[in-house]
């Protein structure tokens, strides 16, 4: 079966995992999803994160998150005057990025026994959990997600990040579920998001080359049900459209990296204390 699960993994760059998280675990992590949404802290900024305009490149509240717990917004639930233009709980594009170590409901589930036998299975020997984010995709504003590979954000040498995409509801072809292109993992990173190395710059994070352009044909739309998991290698390009439903699609997901690999110190996430070990806790 380990060989079964790799082989796909290879040769796709993801992999579906169905009733990955049971009833019961999906719903403790979408009640504590649903809990901090309804009490961001009223000091927290207000952040917008934005794949397509890049609006958190400039925010120091974004750049510093990577070891809190952090709230982004849609760029289209505030209005002009910075006040919100929706109901709170429909505001937020994402929680992130250290949700597995300071809320114990998403450390239970990352550092879970059946996280750890999937790393195995797919030939990790000590990954270390980097980062996770709580997605809203709320309902008419979820905003659209550029095709793109996470290894382009959490680069190691060589690359031996991947991603758990747990749906915490069911992602549908209205709601934007992900979209990958099969097989592009094997081209390597196409460019790079990193810290600006021009300290004089308001742009805090840059992307090191123009975006490629894929073709739209190219992508294969993979719907889920509430609880499966989507395993994704850190080359695959993939993305996610904007909800134009009545419906959310909320979901749960983190990276691992091997503790062998070298995390590029010009990535935007660095973490002062360093990364946690998954098979030791």
């Amino acid at each position: 079966m380990r060989e079964d699960l790799k082989t796909q993994f290879q040769r796709d760059g993801f992999i579906v995992l169905e009733n990955f998280l049971n009833e019961d675990e999906v719903k403790e992590l979408k009640t504590a999803g649903d809990e901090l949404a309804m009490n961001v802290p009223k000091e927290s900024r207000k952040c917008i994160f934005n794949s397509t305009q890049s609006n958190q490149s400039k925010d120091k509240y974004f750049v510093d998150s990577g070891d809190k717990i952090s709230f982004f917004f849609e760029n289209d639930a505030i209005g002009e005057d910075g006040e919100l233009k929706v109901a709170q709980e429909k505001s937020l594009n994402k929680i992130g990025h250290a949700l597995h170590i300071l809320h114990p409901s998403f450390y239970k589930v990352t550092f879970s026994d059946k996280v750890k036998e999937t790393c195995y299975r797919l030939g990790m020997e000590e990954p270390l959990v980097v980062q996770s984010m709580y997605i809203f995709k709320n309902p008419g504003i979820g905003s659209a997600v550029i095709p793109h590979q996470d290894a382009s954000y959490l680069h190691t040498e060589p690359m031996t990040v991947m991603g758990f995409w747990i749906a915490l509801e069911d992602a549908t072809l209205e709601n934007g579920c992900l979209s990958f292109i099969p097989g592009s993992h094997s081209n390597g990173v196409h460019r790079r998001f990193i810290r600006n190395p021009d300290s004089a710059s308001s742009d805090l994070l840059i992307y090191d080359k123009p975006a490629q352009i894929y073709s739209s044909s190219g992508f294969q739309a993979v719907p889920v049900k509430k609880g499966d998991c989507i395993i994704i290698h850190g080359q695959v390009v993939h993305k996610s459209e904007h909800n134009k439903s009545s419906k959310s699609r909320h979901a749960y997901s983190f990276h691992v990296i091997e503790q062998s690999s070298k995390y590029s110190p010009d990535n935007w996430l660095q973490s002062e204390k360093g990364f946690m070990m998954l098979y030791g806790n």
